[in-house]
């Protein structure tokens, strides 16, 4: 299957040192070959980078590793094909517009009976059960919203129902986001690990880099890393529980829902 990486963050960050192993698992330390892709959200802007080959191979990768492009809010994603060709339409991450915000997504797992989701508003471009996935997320959020409600706890609490009715498919785990708000949910496998002072030092597991965070920081700092495995070896990354939604802002977990709708903020 594929894997995730995500960020949130209080300061804009870059994502440079996380996105180094990740890329390794394109091919190199794991069978991910068909793809990746890595989105940011900047002052109000967005932009992403695609690319149906291997990320460990991938000029544009090292790039991104090159170019520290700081953000709040990032997500990328590798891709072990599954459902749909190996080109740059089933590439994702996968955004559309909805209340005058880009919305992001990407997701890892595979769906049974996908092809019967309904579809509203959005309409796939591509041929991959993911992306469809995403089509009738948002359809169905904009379908019960007219717009962003004063109050997001209720798009949340049904943005978890709606994660829990396609987790019922197969394997559903996402990262989201409108540029505010990060939303992680679990259907197996994702981690996460929030930094702040007092910052210390971080070892890849995919590759012989290292960073002192503390050179790179300040005491006010917040980052938080989701990955579908730990990045690093020497740290205590915290594994979300299947039907377990993560409502993160500024790199910090604002909302928690579970599988038995219990909630906590």
């Amino acid at each position: 299957m594929c894997e995730l990486l995500g960020m949130s963050a209080n300061v804009p960050t870059d994502i440079c040192f996380s996105f180094t192993g990740f890329l390794h698992r394109g091919g190199g330390t794991g069978p991910h070959r068909d793809g990746w892709g890595i989105a940011f959200y900047e002052a109000g802007g967005y932009r992403d980078f695609r690319d149906p080959h291997p990320s460990v191979d991938s000029p544009i990768a090292r790039l991104i590793c090159d170019y520290p492009i700081k953000s709040h809010v990032v997500i990328s994603h590798i891709r072990q094909a599954n459902v749909g060709q190996v080109q740059l339409a089933n590439t994702h991450p996968f955004t559309r517009e909805m209340w005058g915000r880009q919305w992001c997504y990407a997701h890892n797992g595979q769906l049974a009976g996908w092809e019967s989701l309904p579809l509203a508003v959005y309409r796939p471009v591509g041929s991959t059960d993911s992306e469809h996935a995403f089509c009738f997320l948002l359809g169905e959020l904009r379908r019960r919203f007219d717009d962003l409600p004063a109050s997001p706890e209720a798009i949340w609490s049904c943005l978890h129902a709606l994660c829990e009715r396609l987790r019922g498919l197969g394997v559903f785990n996402l990262l989201l986001s409108d540029g505010v708000h990060l939303y992680t949910y679990c259907s197996t496998k994702l981690a996460h690990i929030t930094r702040r002072a007092p910052f210390g030092k971080a070892q890849l597991s995919d590759a012989e880099l290292s960073v002192d965070f503390v050179e790179h920081t300040t005491e006010h700092d917040v980052v938080s890393v989701l990955a579908t495995e730990p990045l690093t070896d020497n740290e205590q990354w915290v594994r979300m529980l299947p039907g377990e939604l993560l409502v993160w802002r500024d790199g910090e977990i604002v909302a928690r829902y579970l599988d038995h709708g219990e909630t906590a903020q």
